[in-house]
């Protein structure tokens, strides 16, 4: 009591303890439930309401319990219902009013052991105390019995631990009493209510207080110390009213009070039977209520569930087919898939697929969007692409192409596509003297005949490659031959190339590199001058002069496209001037030719 006086200070004067705690008791009291919502702002107030809420609660929960031993010397719940709080508080102080009237009945002593616990021991008290006062005394003098309870209160007054006890005898409650230590407070048990004398307890009527549990469609009646539940209409027929005043179908076929003849069977249904003609139909037929055998219709019945793909009805059974492309397997219902490949439908390849196939066609053929079935030949020359095939013609035949080349001067590459050129010199088919020299050109070749002007020999120094041939004439004078030594040109070359025709010319193709070696020790302003003086067709080349590894190169380079076939003779010059006079000259003659095809 001193914990809640504390509490109750810090609450407030607003919300007195009391108040919140008769709450708590009202809720228990009424609802029976301490779990409802409590409408106090107070944090403090509600944690009072939980608390006495939950004490009364108990409360009413354990008169109920010694009200149920007292009655029927049972402890087993009204409705059956052992695993709820109600139930268990119940059960235990049942228990412990039992165990002290058996104490009563047995002339033991009413004081419990402390080992069942503080709430057990008073309520093992107060039902083994109320069996004493209730007992037949037996008769004597009055006297003796005024002195057997002067020695027994004496004795009492030493041994007895709650000799100070007020609620001793169930105190001045008339049901049920709790002593605090401050204060006696009286309970009542479950189904009744406290007085406002605060001892007695009156019977709570609950069918209008509306803490009944009864359903939509009984009404409830009020009985001493708790309430029952009456349906308001009878069950009707075909129906029996149960104990826990529900309707239960009544199966008259099983109690035999049906009026089925004695050739039909009796088959109960919901409020009523059915008779039904004991013919019986073969499989695939049922019978109707007139004993007339119908057919079944396997397949609006079980739909999907017979066939793999079509279900057909037929008299007493039913028959199942496959779609196109499939067939009925061995157990009748199922349909798997048939290879239509075996059949060879296809003019080239065939992949059977689930339900069908697929007709395929070799390289060089197409499939006919017609009937699907049969390969064409494919146009791989006509084709948009068919142009970059051949570097020179295609030639279409069934399922491929050919390339071909010129009728002369080429051959077919190893990759069947491109044109390689016949080098007529190497392979001795030309018709070039002993005099001349067989140049190789694109599509053909060239006799050339190279002869060094007087005053120069010819240099055994003579280039041959693949594309480009070199004669160099070296000067060689007479003796006292004056003029031939004081002209200034040094050798003369002849250097043909075979150039190709540049579809795509983005930029300088380089062709030609003059190269000399610049002397370790120069004289003052020398220099190497590269030109062009003869045979630049349309300023279709140009001559820049570079320096590379210690070298001066002039680089002759072809700056616009030719369209062949084209023949040109360039005249180069490099030039070694000194103090503005030429000391040194090389002349070379370029001949270039362009093919008419390159591949």
């Amino acid at each position: 009591m001193g914990g809640l006086s504390l509490l109750a200070a810090r609450v407030g004067a607003d919300v007195p303890m009391e108040a919140c705690c008769a709450d708590g008791h009202r809720m228990a009291t009424q609802h029976r439930d301490c779990s409802l919502p409590y409408a106090s702002e107070s944090k403090e107030c509600r944690m009072v309401q939980e608390q006495c809420c939950h004490s009364q609660l108990e409360e009413l929960h354990c008169a109920a319990g010694i009200n149920l031993a007292s009655d029927q010397d049972a402890c087993v719940p009204p409705r059956g219902d052992n695993a709820s709080l109600e139930a268990v508080f119940m059960k235990r102080c049942c228990h412990c009013c039992v165990l002290g009237r058996v104490a009563q009945a047995r002339a033991q002593s009413c004081e419990p052991s402390l080992m069942i616990g503080y709430q057990c021991g008073m309520v093992f008290r107060a039902c083994c105390v109320k069996g004493q006062e209730t007992a037949d005394f037996p008769p004597g003098d009055v006297g003796d019995l005024q002195d057997t309870a002067k020695v027994s209160e004496a004795e009492e007054e030493q041994e007895d631990p709650y000799l100070n006890d007020r609620c001793r005898g169930g105190g001045p409650c008339q049901q049920q009493c709790r002593d605090t230590g401050d204060e006696v407070v009286c309970s009542c048990f479950v189904g009744y209510q406290l007085l406002p004398d605060g001892v007695s307890c009156e019977d709570v009527n609950e069918c209008i207080t509306g803490s009944h549990s009864c359903r939509l469609g009984e009404s409830c009646i009020n009985t001493v110390g708790s309430f029952r539940c009456q349906r308001d209409s009878s069950c009707g027929t075909g129906y029996e009213l149960t104990e826990d005043n529900n309707c239960k179908d009544i199966d008259e076929c099983e109690s035999g009070i049906h009026n089925c003849p004695p050739d039909f069977i009796c088959q109960n249904t919901l409020g009523s039977f059915r008779c039904r003609p004991k013919l019986q139909c073969k499989s695939g037929f049922i019978q109707d209520a007139l004993g007339s055998c119908i057919d079944i219709n396997e397949c609006q019945r079980y739909p999907g569930r017979l066939c793999g793909h079509k279900c057909e009805n037929t008299p007493g059974s039913y028959h199942c087919s496959c779609s196109v492309g499939f067939r009925l397997s061995v157990d009748g219902r199922s349909c798997e898939d048939v290879n239509e490949c075996q059949s060879s439908p296809c003019s080239q390849e065939c992949a059977n697929v689930y339900g069908s196939y697929q007709c395929y066609c070799r390289r060089g053929y197409q499939l006919s969007d017609v009937d699907g079935v049969t390969c064409e030949d494919i146009d791989e020359c006509a084709l948009p692409t068919g142009g970059h095939i051949c570097s020179y013609r295609c030639i279409n035949v069934p399922g491929s192409f050919q390339c071909s080349c010129p009728t002369s001067g080429y051959r077919l590459a190893p990759n069947g596509r491109n044109c390689q050129d016949i080098d007529e010199c190497v392979t001795g088919i030309h018709n070039c003297s002993i005099n001349e020299t067989c140049f190789n050109i694109q599509g053909g070749f060239r006799c050339l005949a190279f002869e060094c002007p007087e005053n120069y020999r010819r240099s055994a120094d003579t280039v041959r490659q693949e594309k480009t041939d070199t004669v160099r004439c070296i000067k060689s004078c007479r003796p006292a031959d004056v003029a031939c030594m004081r002209d200034p040109v040094h050798t003369i070359s002849h250097t043909v190339i075979s150039l190709p025709t540049f579809r795509e010319f983005t930029r300088p193709e380089e062709i030609i590199f003059l190269r000399t070696v610049t002397p370790l020790y120069p004289a003052n302003q020398a220099d190497i001058i590269f030109d062009i003086t003869e045979g630049n067709l349309r300023d279709s080349f140009d001559i820049i002069k570079r320096y590379m590894d210690g070298m001066t190169v002039g680089v002759v380079r072809q700056v616009r496209p030719i369209v062949g076939p084209f023949h040109a003779v360039l005249k180069l010059e490099m030039n070694y001037v000194v103090g503005g006079v030429v000391s040194h000259r090389n002349v070379v003659n370029v001949h270039i030719f362009v093919s008419e095809y390159w591949f």
